[in-house]
């Protein structure tokens, strides 16, 4: 209700402004390098293998036009589809509060005794008849109003899934059906009609069944190779990259009903990766490097309610060498960590999690030498905060284990609010001053986390 639906259109206008600065790169591409091996000036196996590359990378120039033109109509599309749906939500909630309802911020319907006189409440509560009314209301704005929250959620699943299916490489022009000899670049076919895009498609599929709603999408890259250094400026880290990857696959699925979701992802990569960052910036103090050569895999499960509770479950597994050491220092928390190894290794960890505060458990099995110490208090990119730390050693022979705390701001405030509107609802029926109190505790509590 409150998000900056205009932010969508400044979103394509910038994606529109990128199609444009691309277009510009393809023909000066085309009239400078790419015209080299199609004059006259140079013939033979060298020419014709460098007009096949260079036809390729123009052809990437131009695809990604598409794809950006692409994700520009497509996040129109979104900001008038959404902007139309609360409008309508807006509408369902004054059409409640006009009947005599009172409407959370949550959605939650209830019934507004405060616009009756003392006698009318009275009667109310004497009267069955009235009481059954009550409920019965109740109930029709509450599925009036979860109907046109659910068009919007279904809307955005929709955007979603759109979005992703524009950048995923179609391919189409590949296997000497074009010039497209990437088979993960960007997408020369995307579809920008979100009416035609939204039903799940390339990279993702969704079903329903009795109620649960499935959904799953996978990934597949490599060879690849990269070398990348950047230095410290305008307030940026500075850091060095150098990648040889040999392949990279993840496959994630889940499945919803209601407040309940199981979902879970495997992930398996191959390939040596280096990379160190540095950096003073208004974050505080990072500085870390690590390198690591050999082959990973994980699988995780996860169930959760809501944002009330949840358990997840994980198994991993690493053959080759890696080392790493790291520090940083700032607003967000205080992480020091230092690892060596080579050999393989397997681990499991589980932990479980309620209305927001979680906590975890690790334990490795080592085959080869090693050591590790890892301690951190630190606030993630989601703004969740985590405590913990994990330490093992490994002469030839030995393991490590971990443990961890977290605490989500958002989970707890959205648990407490429920909790409050609850009582809220209920208090609606004369405990006037006992819902005032649980809205101030919702209120209070927010603010903490805020």
């Amino acid at each position: 209700m409150t998000t900056d639906l205009g932010l969508l259109t400044t979103a394509a206008s910038k994606w529109e402004a990128m199609a444009g600065e691309l277009h510009k790169v393809e023909t000066r591409y085309g009239d400078t390098v790419q015209k080299i091996s199609t004059g006259p000036s140079w013939s033979g196996v060298s020419a014709s293998a460098a007009g096949t590359n260079f036809a390729a990378t123009r052809y990437e120039y131009s695809a990604a036009q598409i794809q950006a033109k692409a994700i520009a109509s497509l996040l129109r599309d979104a900001h008038e589809r959404f902007t139309d749906l609360r409008k309508k939500l807006e509408s369902a909630r004054d059409d409640a509060i006009a009947a005599g309802m009172t409407v959370s911020e949550q959605g939650h319907v209830a019934f507004d005794y405060s616009k009756l006189t003392p006698a009318e409440r009275s009667a109310y509560h004497h009267d069955s008849d009235g009481q059954a009314f009550i409920r019965e209301s109740v109930a029709t704005w509450q599925q009036h109003i979860d109907d046109r929250v659910k068009v919007v959620s279904e809307v955005d699943e929709t955007v979603r899934t759109a979005l992703a299916a524009a950048v995923v490489d179609s391919n189409k022009d590949a296997f000497g059906k074009g010039d497209d000899v990437t088979l993960n670049g960007f997408n020369g076919h995307a579809e920008g009609d979100l009416a035609k895009a939204g039903a799940p498609g390339v990279g993702a599929t969704t079903t329903k069944t009795d109620g649960w709603k499935s959904e799953g999408s996978a990934s597949a890259t490599g060879p690849s190779a990269e070398f990348k250094v950047t230095g410290p400026k305008y307030g940026k880290e500075g850091s060095v990259k150098a990648a040889a990857d040999l392949f990279h696959a993840t496959a994630q699925g889940s499945l919803t009903n209601g407040a309940w979701k199981l979902s879970g992802v495997s992930d398996i990569y191959g390939g040596a990766r280096a990379t160190a960052n540095y950096g003073f910036t208004d974050a505080g103090l990072n500085a870390k490097a690590e390198a690591s050569a050999g082959v990973r895999g994980l699988a995780e499960g996860r169930a959760e309610y809501g944002p009330y509770a949840g358990v997840y479950g994980r198994a991993e597994g690493f053959a080759g060498a890696e080392a790493s050491a790291g520090l940083k220092a700032g607003k967000d928390g205080v992480v020091v960590n230092a690892k060596a190894f080579a050999g393989a290794k397997a681990s499991v960890a589980g932990g479980g999690e309620v209305a927001g505060i979680g906590f975890g458990t690790t334990a490795e099995g080592w085959a080869g030498p090693g050591a590790e110490a890892k301690w951190g208090f630190e606030k993630n990119d989601d703004g969740v905060y985590k405590l913990g730390g994990k330490v093992g050693l490994s002469p030839a022979l030995g393991g490590s284990v971990g443990l961890e705390f977290t605490v989500d701001p958002d989970k707890v405030a959205e648990s407490v609010g429920d909790a409050a509107d609850a009582v809220g609802d209920v208090a609606g029926d004369g405990l006037d001053a006992l819902g005032d109190t649980a809205g101030s505790v919702k209120g209070t509590v927010g603010g903490w986390l805020s």
